[in-house]
């Protein structure tokens, strides 16, 4: 059985005192393929190394996160920019807007948005999108780059059934982690309405851990248990659930 991690931060510091043993625990699990997104430039460094690490295993993106567009955010674009035109990358994010912690930058992160899907259109990429308390404003920009070359991830999503029906509508796969599993987490009440060709799996570790390690520093191990949660919903083996959720990741990142 394959398990896919579509978005996984490997290289966060929360990782630093047993990467190793972590990386492990995913690939006993199962999970023998993780895609890395990109935060800012001060990050891309430990993406290559862990990338050299694991070359069967660890699959990078690039691109600026919403919450590092700050003041040099024009800097990190050409950094982007750079990093996509000198090797190859699976997608193209994270991407998108945030406003839960501050709405100061939203023009500049806007502005990013587009000009990164823009770069997954030239580079033939998808693109992975970040999505906090800005549904409205991430679909004005999606609508605004509609197209046949428009596709990719919906990451960690938690909207409700029409926001997922939108995003599929617009190319988007959704990704689904640890808030499937939560009481109050509310996608699972509306999941199986939406075909399982749509559906990728996620950790976004180390945060959002699953239950029953809610709280907790979540790790790409956990895919398993997300994909237990799914096979639940759909009322389908765990084996089923990997082999089409895999087979949507292939078709986004092309591998």
């Amino acid at each position: 059985m394959i398990l896919t991690d579509t978005h996984t931060h490997l290289y966060s510091e929360e990782f630093d005192q047993d990467r190793n043993e972590m990386m492990q625990r995913a690939i006993n699990a199962g999970i023998s393929r993780m895609f890395v997104p990109s935060i800012d430039s001060n990050y891309t460094q430990k993406m290559y190394e862990l990338e050299k690490q694991y070359p069967e295993n660890v699959f990078l993106m690039m691109g600026l996160h919403p919450t590092y567009v700050k003041e040099n955010y024009l800097d990190e674009l050409a950094h982007v920019e750079r990093e996509l035109a000198s090797r190859k990358f699976h997608a193209v994010g994270e991407i998108g807007i945030d406003l839960f912690w501050d709405k100061t930058f939203l023009k500049e992160q806007q502005h990013a948005f587009q000009h990164q899907i823009q770069l997954a259109k030239r580079y033939k990429l998808g693109i992975n999108i970040h999505c906090r308390d800005a549904f409205d404003e991430v679909f004005e920009v999606l609508e605004s780059e509609k197209a046949t070359d428009l596709f990719g991830i919906f990451h960690c999503f938690t909207g409700d059934f029409s926001q997922a029906q939108k995003a599929i509508s617009l190319g988007m796969k959704l990704g689904i982690g640890g808030v499937a599993t939560f009481k109050n987490g509310k996608i699972d009440q509306f999941l199986n309405e939406i075909d399982l060709k749509h559906i990728v799996l996620e950790t976004d570790s180390p945060y959002l851990a699953p239950v029953p390690y809610r709280g907790k520093r979540n790790e790409t191990s956990y895919t398993l248990l997300v994909a237990q949660k799914l096979a639940e919903i759909y009322q389908l083996p765990v084996t089923e659930i990997a082999k089409i959720t895999t087979e949507n990741s292939q078709q986004i990142f092309g591998i």
